[in-house]
């Protein structure tokens, strides 16, 4: 375990956590794979800050670079039935859990076949196939949806466990504190893996939280916790092991605190000036991937001919993910308000208005109603009224008296208004 009184603003020297954990080495396939695995997301990050830079990707832009161990070593031993949420952080969560990283890298172009159509971009990728249920925005959004979870596979009498990821800031939100204690008192089969890069965006751990062995923080709520070190694969994978064998058989909530870095900064925006690069030239010692691959070697499950040959193959497939991205279609512009809303068969949409028409319509019809002719109308009376353009019938359009045209039935536009509005009820058609 790891002793905090070597810590100091922020900083750690790089043996602070025991990395032994006895854990022994998988079998050489799965070794490969770990391997495989983090070398893929390490590549694919650093090309999306690439990317990035070239204004291909859009919005903001967090980058794990570092956190490979903490990801691949959890990700490894969950069974395809469990669900994982994440924060926004998360481009390498949804590839370790099976995503094809060519949607992920569309996601990131804002394109059509991004893994939410491009709507989510990098803080928002999202596969319910696989059961990744997304990265949120919002800092501890993610923990009371975690719990919700868990308690729909607690009253479907399902095995699955919820495994939820959040970085160290998360735990000092209030989301924190109601979700362990409801987790502990209704028993739900999940485990909270926070990811301790020592920092909540520029502040270090020793000025946000008052409580540095975030293992600790929820054991005052009913939730054990326990920690790790983040930057080693193998022991991940055994500590995760264990706490998804005690949600799974014993339906109890625990907390792992994974203890990791990130060598880049907050997002793509961050300075970082608030930490020394001795200190991330300190944590490279430990780089997750490096250390792994060096144990390999010294085991004989690979050598250095192995290691020249996934470097290849894990360029090729980013720069096969970028071109990918980079030809796929921008989402039509009409289909800015598709799947808005949840319907069934049985039940009945919301009403909604939108700025193309004021009336109220079917929310699942809003691609309908934006199609009648008397939004159409809607558009040119309006563009007449502020003057941008002349109306066919040689009026100015420069003002209100325009409303008061009679139209072939002697009728003004307001009494024809008022008689389309009928008694006020919503037009389903």
């Amino acid at each position: 375990m790891a002793d905090d009184s070597s810590k100091g603003d922020g900083q750690a020297p790089a043996g602070v956590v025991d990395t032994s954990r006895g854990a022994d080495l998988p079998d050489a396939e799965t070794c490969r794979e770990l391997l495989r695995q983090m070398a893929l997301i390490r590549r694919f990050e650093e090309e999306a800050g690439r990317q990035y830079q070239r204004a291909k990707a859009g919005g903001f832009l967090h980058l794990a670079i570092g956190e490979e161990a903490t990801i691949v070593g959890t990700t490894s031993v969950m069974e395809d039935r469990d669900y994982l949420i994440g924060t926004y952080r998360t481009h390498g969560h949804a590839i370790a859990r099976g995503t094809d990283p060519k949607n992920v890298m569309a996601e990131l172009f804002g394109r059509e076949d991004g893994t939410a159509r491009g709507r989510g971009g990098s803080m928002h990728i999202f596969d319910g196939e696989r059961r990744f249920m997304g990265g949120y925005g919002i800092v501890g959004g993610n923990l009371p949806i975690a719990a919700g979870l868990a308690l729909a596979s607690d009253l479907k009498g399902t095995d699955e466990v919820t495994v939820c990821m959040f970085g160290d800031g998360a735990s000092n939100t209030g989301n924190f504190g109601e979700t362990m204690n409801l987790a502990a008192l209704w028993s739900l089969p999940i485990v909270f893996l926070v990811e301790n890069n020592l920092y909540g965006m520029g502040t270090s751990i020793e000025r946000h939280s008052a409580v540095t062995d975030l293992s600790h923080k929820a054991e005052g709520l009913g939730v054990p916790g326990e920690r790790v070190d983040g930057m080693d694969v193998v022991a991940m994978r055994e500590c995760v092991a264990e706490h998804l064998r005690t949600a799974r058989e014993d339906r109890r909530p625990t907390l792992v605190e994974a203890f990791t870095y990130r060598y880049r900064g907050h997002s793509a925006a961050d300075p970082e000036v608030y930490r020394e690069k001795e200190e991330v030239e300190e944590w490279r010692q430990k780089d997750p991937i490096e250390s792994f691959a060096r144990r390999l070697e010294g085991e004989g499950i690979i050598d250095a001919a192995h290691l020249d040959g996934l470097r290849e193959e894990v360029e090729k497939q980013v720069l096969e993910c970028v071109e990918f991205a980079d030809a796929s279609p921008e989402p039509p512009l009409d289909s800015l308000y598709d799947n808005l809303y949840v319907v069934e068969e049985e039940g009945e949409g919301w009403y909604a208005v939108d700025e193309r028409t004021p009336d109220p319509f079917r929310g699942e019809r809003e691609r309908e109603a934006a199609e009648k002719e008397r939004v159409m109308g809607l558009h040119e009376a309006g563009a007449s009224y502020g003057g941008q353009s002349q109306r066919s019938d040689g009026g100015s359009g420069d003002g209100p008296a325009d409303d008061a045209q009679e139209d072939e039935e002697g009728r003004t536009d307001a009494e024809r208004d008022s008689e389309d509005e009928g008694d006020g009820e919503p037009d389903e058609d």
